[in-house]
């Protein structure tokens, strides 16, 4: 749910935030419906002004039977923002660029990240849950990502974890409650990458908390120091207010409330 910016404050705005966060978790969708409301005039407008223009067909007249409203789509504007559209994009592009033999990942959207790489190269997505695919150009490994278990030491050449760490270990998908999850991930991710390979890392970034058990949100150095084996390459960020931030110096970044931080890393020779 997403109310006007203006008159509101950042606290009032994260409570609006999360109101709406909370609602759309249990199946109502706020902004859709107050928009829905707005739009029944409209709707029987144009379905007047249909009728009135005379379909070309028969079969293409208005029949109540057949209805189905779309009512809060009017006033929506066309957006690409938010986090995974900004990090989709920025990892695909560095792994696109470097153009490896292969890429495995672990936890990303199937329907965004992956889908991206699926047009130029192989992926291998490693998950604890099930997925049924007969996509080509992908194959999956089920298995636990704190352990990894299936690969070796310094095995992996381009690695991506993209919005999933902060999951890990809160019994959300049915993995395993353990305060300490997100971390033996990250252990694992350095474990298993090779020398001079990458790893693209993404987690929601700002005044660190757990929101159990929608997520954890980390503080940049919190992230840094747990891959102390690794080296960042480069960082970028998406900020409170949906803007992309590339390349930047993470000790400059301002705290935000709920971002997304960008690591790219590598391992030493």
């Amino acid at each position: 749910m997403q109310a006007s910016r203006k008159g509101l404050t950042a606290s009032m705005r994260r409570w609006v935030y999360k109101i709406g966060s909370i609602c759309l978790h249990f199946g109502f969708n706020p902004r859709r419906f107050i928009r829905s409301l707005r739009g029944i005039p409209a709707y029987f407008r144009d379905m007047h002004s249909y009728n009135q223009a005379g379909p070309p067909i028969p079969t293409f007249n208005i029949r109540t039977r057949d209805l189905l409203p779309i009512l809060y789509e009017k006033k929506e504007t066309v957006s690409g923002r938010g986090h995974y559209f900004h990090q989709d994009l920025w990892a695909a592009r560095k792994i696109y660029e470097r153009h490896p033999d292969s890429h495995i990942d672990i936890g990303s959207r199937i329907d965004g990240f992956v889908a991206h790489l699926l047009t130029f190269m192989p992926v291998t997505v490693i998950d604890i849950r099930a997925l049924y695919s007969d996509i080509d150009g992908l194959q999956f490994i089920e298995d636990d990502a704190t352990e990894l278990n299936k690969h070796t030491d310094n095995s992996i050449r381009s690695l991506s974890c993209l919005h999933a760490a902060e999951h890990f270990g809160l019994g959300r998908y049915s993995d395993p409650v353990d305060p300490n999850g997100c971390f033996k991930l990250m252990n694992s991710l350095q474990r298993v990458l090779c020398p001079e390979g990458r790893l693209y890392f993404s987690v929601p970034i700002g005044r660190e908390r757990v929101e159990f058990n929608a997520h954890r949100v980390f503080a940049i150095s919190t992230v840094l120091n747990a891959f102390q084996g690794l080296s960042l390459l480069s960082f970028s960020f998406v900020d409170d207010e949906d803007r992309m931030h590339k390349d930047v110096d993470w000790k400059q970044v301002p705290v935000c409330d709920y971002g997304c931080g960008m690591f790219e890393f590598t391992k030493e020779p």
